[in-house]
């Protein structure tokens, strides 16, 4: 499996081309249609409802997005859809959605988020609606997620998707509620062939990284995550053969 040419080489929009100033709120429906009238490839994060959807939303709790609090695993579907994201004046997309809106007009990225809490085994139902939502989905797709066990649970239920792993360095700072043994073994990315991954999506700031140099040397895509000035995209793609960009245009 290999990932598709339009993920390595058109711009994928970090959350969709989102602008809340502009009424456009990271993952909402306005957007993912301002990066499909630009061309751009788009990213998006899925986590799960109450009552098993994929839903188009990056954090694990409201607070930060919505005007709401509490977990949006607390929350069904339908409630998540009255939830109205800040900024604009819509509510939080369903993964079915938001396919039906890009409907294989550009590259879409899809980030699955770790539902274990620690990186671990306990995944299965978002991988499960995930798979669900994208079958028979046509157009260009990949997704990838930060917990190597996700990808191999897509693997077993979607094996004709392209899977890949985000991927960092890991630091304590930034993933305090991981162990260290955690860390240490993800950020050698040693999950990568075990899942049947094609490609990583990698932080910018550790893009010279071993690891990420040992698939590069392989011909294995690297993305890279995330982009914010003309200066880093230049640095970026050095060593990266596509961008995740927010807050400017490339």
């Amino acid at each position: 499996m290999t990932l598709p040419a339009a993920f390595q080489h058109r711009p994928i929009a970090h959350r969709a081309l989102h602008d809340r100033r502009n009424g456009r709120p990271e993952n909402s429906r306005a957007a993912i249609r301002a990066a499909i009238a630009r061309g751009y490839g788009i990213e998006i994060d899925l986590q799960r409802s109450a009552d098993g959807r994929a839903m188009v939303f990056h954090d694990y709790v409201l607070d930060r997005l919505t005007g709401a609090r509490g977990r949006i695993g607390d929350h069904d579907a339908a409630a998540l859809g009255g939830i109205t994201l800040t900024g604009g004046d819509e509510g939080i997309p369903t993964f079915t959605e938001v396919l039906e809106i890009v409907d294989g007009q550009v590259p879409l990225l899809v980030e699955i988020k770790d539902q274990d809490g620690g990186m671990g085994p306990d995944v299965g139902p978002l991988e499960e609606a995930t798979a669900q939502a994208l079958a028979g989905y046509d157009g260009p797709v990949a997704v990838m997620s930060f917990n190597p066990h996700s990808m191999a649970e897509m693997a077993r239920l979607a094996p004709n998707v392209p899977r890949g792993l985000t991927t960092c360095a890991y630091p304590e700072a930034d993933w305090p509620e991981l162990t260290e043994a955690t860390r240490a073994h993800l950020r050698e990315i040693p999950d990568f062939d075990r899942v049947g991954a094609c490609f990583i999506s990698h932080q910018i700031t550790d893009l010279a990284a071993a690891p990420v140099a040992a698939l590069r040397d392989r011909g294995i895509p690297v993305l890279c995550w995330t982009v914010r000035t003309p200066a880093q995209e230049a640095e970026a793609r050095k060593l990266a053969c596509n961008i995740t960009f927010e807050q400017y245009l490339p």
